[in-house]
């Protein structure tokens, strides 16, 4: 049985994203947690002609159980940013949901792969290794921030601007973290098509911000929701297929913790981080080899600098939440 939880599954992305779920065939049973309406969300979605079963989970006395002998937790848990909202505004919302979910995957489930979405992700990820490091469960092979959007991002926003680069089968390779200047797409390495300079530090900008249109489209209603659960999905789907059918030279993009992941030697030493994004391929137990950076034209080196000098500020962040233990605990 493979069972996949997605915490904060009546939200905006935990929606769309348990939707587009339902439809894999590697799932047996999607079961759903949020604090409201994750009944009503999994009864709907109950009567879509696939095969796997659907269960709500609705307050903090139900999460044990949507979360026992899970294979996979997806946690889009938490507030969306809106507008004028930083990313340390997100952070105090965000930051106790995401530390109380990773303490209820330790007790109930240690051995799943965990998936986060919840922003900030450059932050959230270390607040959950850090929670697994004190309950002596952590495996840095099983816990990915979802940073596909930005891959998604680039490959649309290439298009855009080169409509013969195919955006479905062309991936870009997005490196750093998952906010502003910590976003670096290695547009330099795309062959099929070529840029002038102002066209690279365009795309680069939009990709890296690509964030921001969305929040002043929906003028203070959200953040993106459809595109990231479509990214979320694209994630997990891939994960289960290397992880379950055992299909093997799958690569994504991901936020990972270097240390101890096989292959990541070389980027923690270039870096001197602990968490950092780049291509990854996935395998049975999850990172099966974390790839080198790829070669950088000057232009990506300095881009590099900028997010590796903001990612320590946003690690130390979400490490020093979990170890100095000032901050009450969240509601779930």
């Amino acid at each position: 049985m493979v069972k996949v939880v997605v915490c904060g599954a009546a939200g905006g992305i935990g929606q769309p994203l348990s939707l587009l779920l339902k439809q894999s065939d590697l799932i047996s049973h999607l079961a759903l947690y949020d604090i409201v309406n994750a009944a009503g969300v999994a009864a709907d979605l109950s009567h879509i002609n696939t095969a796997s079963k659907v269960t709500g989970h609705v307050g903090k006395e139900a999460l044990a159980e949507a979360l026992k002998d899970a294979h996979t937790v997806v946690i889009p848990a938490g507030v969306p940013r809106r507008p004028g909202m930083t990313r340390d505004d997100l952070f105090k919302v965000n930051a106790g949901i995401v530390r109380d979910l990773a303490q209820e995957c330790a007790e109930n489930c240690p051995r799943a792969f965990i998936l986060v979405i919840s922003n900030p992700v450059n932050s959230t990820v270390p607040i959950v290794c850090e929670v697994l490091k004190k309950a002596n469960v952590f495996d840095p092979r099983r816990v990915f921030g979802v940073t596909t959007l930005d891959v998604v991002r680039s490959s649309r926003f290439v298009h855009e601007v080169k409509p013969q680069f195919e955006p479905q089968t062309n991936r870009i390779t997005v490196v750093g973290g998952h906010s502003g200047a910590t976003i670096v797409p290695i547009l330099s390495q795309i062959k099929q098509v070529s840029f002038t300079p102002e066209e690279i530090k365009s795309l680069t900008h939009r990709i890296q911000f690509g964030g921001d249109e969305v929040v002043k489209a929906k003028d203070g209603a959200g953040s993106a929701t459809l595109s990231m659960a479509s990214a979320g999905a694209r994630f997990t789907n891939t994960l289960l297929e290397a992880s379950v059918r055992g299909t093997r030279g799958l690569v994504e993009s991901t936020y990972v913790h270097l240390r101890g992941n096989p292959g990541a030697e070389w980027n923690a030493r270039s870096t001197g981080l602990d968490y950092f994004a780049q291509d990854v391929e996935l395998g049975l137990e999850g990172v099966a080899n974390v790839l080198r950076l790829p070669d950088l034209s000057e232009e990506e080196q300095s881009l590099v600098k900028t997010a590796i000098s903001e990612l320590k500020g946003n690690i130390t962040k979400g490490c020093n939440f979990v170890n100095d233990g000032t901050t009450p605990s969240a509601k779930l």
